[in-house]
C-alpha cells in the first residue's frame, strides 16, 4: 500500500481549487495537493514531476481543456496510468470522460466525503 498520495488538481476556477485542496489536506493520506489552471498547466507540471498519483480534473477550462487534457496524459507512456478523477458540472461530459479514459466522476459541487471515498479507492488505500 502506497501512503502519502501526490494530487494534481487541474480547475481554472480558484474558488474550487482552494475548495479540493482543503478537503484533501484534511486527508492523512494526501501528502501533497498541487494546483494547475488548465490542461497545458497540468502536462508541462506532469512531464516535469512524473511522480503524481491521482489527477483531479475539470473538463470546463481555457487554452486546453479536461477532455483534451485526458488525451494527452492518456497517450504519453509516463503518465497513462495515473487515476484520473474527472470533476464537472456538466453531467453530459461523463461519457466522453470516461471512453477518453478518465477512471472515475464527480459532479461539482464536490463533497468531500465522496471525492475522499474515490481517491482512496483507486489509490487502494
Amino acid at each position: 500500500m502506497k501512503n502519502a498520495l501526490k494530487v494534481l488538481a487541474v480547475d481554472d476556477d480558484i474558488i474550487n481549487l482552494k475548495l479540493i485542496k482543503s478537503m484533501l489536506n484534511k486527508d492523512p493520506n494526501v501528502a501533497q495537493v498541487t494546483e494547475a489552471s488548465n490542461g497545458a498547466d497540468a502536462i508541462s507540471y506532469l512531464k516535469n514531476n512524473p511522480e503524481i498519483d491521482i489527477i483531479l480534473l475539470d473538463i470546463i477550462m481555457p487554452i486546453m481543456g479536461g477532455i483534451e487534457t485526458l488525451q494527452v496524459i492518456r497517450a504519453n507512456d509516463t503518465f497513462k496510468n495515473i487515476p484520473i478523477i474527472v470533476l464537472t458540472t456538466d453531467e453530459t461530459k461523463k461519457g466522453d470522460s470516461i471512453e477518453y479514459g478518465a477512471n472515475d466522476f464527480l459532479m461539482k459541487p464536490v463533497k468531500a466525503e465522496e471525492l475522499l471515498a474515490k481517491i482512496h479507492k483507486l489509490a487502494n488505500l
